[in-house]
């Protein structure tokens, strides 16, 4: 479809495609280890608390100016101010940047798929992924060419984003159908099988008992925040792009509360799942629940396999869900990352979207295999870390800022409620105007104290620049170019 505007094929596929970005792989392994870094059940009622004055508003604000608008990020931001479409186009470099290196985390999965038919790791879990999978080196200057079975993971990945992306969202309408469901099935599963396991309830206290002392604690608020920001794919221009391929007359709050509740509470489902094969684990080694894992890698990739070979029976099995689970949790954020960022390409130059997917695959794939490389690991952990805790943060800001003071925000709510089935309170606005402006300045401060007085996780501060800043400022520069050649 090269000229006129794809559609999805109804309100539910539009829903069950947004929730598709929003549930990631976040949700099974970023999620519990947040939650069980910040005192299990303590860290639900910050979460939620900012689920309802972060998450939610956010998901109407661009759900809803991609629809009103019909543009996806780079037109939608230059409608309100003719260069904040330069800013339009970096936000979409963002979820550019991001898929590049979150294909890093399929590949490693399609490996432990792989290797879960025998459980190769058996008895050895740490080493396995570290020496075997990752081949890790010293540091990120000890990189080394491509690993082969990496770079089969990867190739596989970036194919299926292919297929899926060729003929636009109406193909990704038929595809959410299946993709979004089975990790919930597959979830189940998993769950069934940990609560009848030794050990699993005490995992799954851990989970919910909240530590009230720990709400004093600011950082307790901040990640959960984070984690909500991270996890609906905000200030990466996917909603505002999904949001575009709905009519002009579509609803659009009830569809974001939809979304929001649906994502949240696959992650709080996904938990039950995780502290139950954690309280499992903690039991056969002897080890209090919180002292099992120390790092969210370590959790997918580490204490989960760990826990599936010390199963009775069915191992293998277990094995092959679990990372079956991943992979369909990972493809639909990924290329929900891809959609925003080549969209913008559609709208201003009306390519094709097959020769869309094309192109950005055969340019992605070669960037993507540096973190295929036995330094990879350090850059994959570099890139995420500056684009999710500077990049996305400074995004959310800018966009705050120029809806809720640079566009007429009580116009866009009145035009909001009359295309929805819930109507907005003057809350929204306080939302975007306050609530969520002041916690996202918040956190970037804090980010940034730390990282002056601190390198991130002892890497040499050179990587950190070239790698965090120089990733940042690339996404600019690209954003930049773009942008005037799309005003020219």
């Amino acid at each position: 479809m090269t000229g006129s505007r794809d559609r999805w094929h109804s309100r539910t596929s539009f829903i069950m495609a947004a929730i598709g970005s929003a549930v990631g792989l976040g949700n099974v392994w970023r999620f519990p280890y947040v939650a069980y870094q910040s005192g299990g059940g303590a860290f639900l009622i910050p979460y939620f608390i900012a689920l309802f004055t972060a998450g939610v508003p956010m998901l109407i604000l661009e759900m809803g100016l991609g629809q009103r608008l019909q543009s996806a990020a780079p037109g939608a931001f230059g409608a309100i101010r003719k260069r904040l479409g330069w800013f339009g186009w970096w936000a979409a470099g963002l979820s550019a940047g991001i898929v590049i290196y979150y294909s890093t985390i399929l590949a490693w999965a399609w490996v432990y798929l792989w290797h879960s038919l025998k459980l190769s790791w058996s008895g050895r879990t740490e080493q396995f992924f570290v020496q075997e999978v990752l081949q890790r080196s010293t540091g990120p200057d000890a990189m080394g060419p491509p690993i082969w079975y990496l770079v089969v993971g990867m190739a596989l990945t970036w194919i299926a984003i292919y297929l899926i992306l060729r003929r636009g969202v109406r193909n990704v309408s038929r595809v959410v159908m299946v993709t979004v469901p089975l990790p919930l099935v597959l979830l189940a599963v998993l769950l069934v099988r940990g609560l009848t396991l030794p050990g699993a309830m005490d995992g799954i206290r851990y989970y919910l008992t909240p530590d009230f002392g720990k709400l004093a604690e600011p950082g307790i608020w901040l990640r959960a925040y984070g984690q909500i920001f991270f996890s609906l794919s905000l200030a990466s221009g996917v909603m505002i792009a999904y949001g575009s391929f709905l009519g002009r007359k579509a609803e659009i709050t009830n569809s974001a509360l939809i979304t929001g509740l649906a994502n949240c509470g696959t992650s709080f489902f996904a938990g039950f799942a995780v502290f139950s094969m954690l309280g499992y684990l903690a039991q056969v080694e002897g080890l209090p629940v919180p002292d099992v894992t120390d790092s969210g890698t370590g959790l997918a990739f580490v204490a989960y396999p760990t826990a599936i070979t010390k199963l009775p029976a069915l191992n293998a099995v277990f094995g092959v869900i679990f990372f079956v689970t991943l992979l369909t949790l990972g493809i639909d954020s990924a290329f929900a990352l891809q959609e925003a960022f080549t969209t913008g390409f559609h709208d201003r130059w009306k390519f094709s979207t097959e020769k869309l997917a094309r192109v950005f695959v055969l340019v992605a794939f070669p960037i993507s295999l540096i973190f295929t490389t036995r330094g990879g690991f350090f850059w994959f952990d570099i890139v995420d870390k500056w684009i999710c805790d500077f990049g996305l943060v400074i995004a959310g800001l800018v966009q705050c800022f120029a809806v809720g003071y640079l566009y007429d925000v009580q116009e866009f709510r009145a035009y909001l409620n009359r295309m929805s089935e819930v109507r907005l309170g003057g809350w929204w606005v306080i939302a975007l105007r306050y609530v969520t402006p002041a916690v996202l300045l918040v956190i970037l401060a804090m980010n940034v104290r730390t990282e002056i007085l601190e390198t991130y996780a002892g890497y040499p501060r050179w990587a950190t620049t070239v790698g965090g800043w120089g990733t940042l400022v690339v996404l600019a520069v690209l954003g930049y170019v773009l942008w005037r050649r799309s005003e020219s």
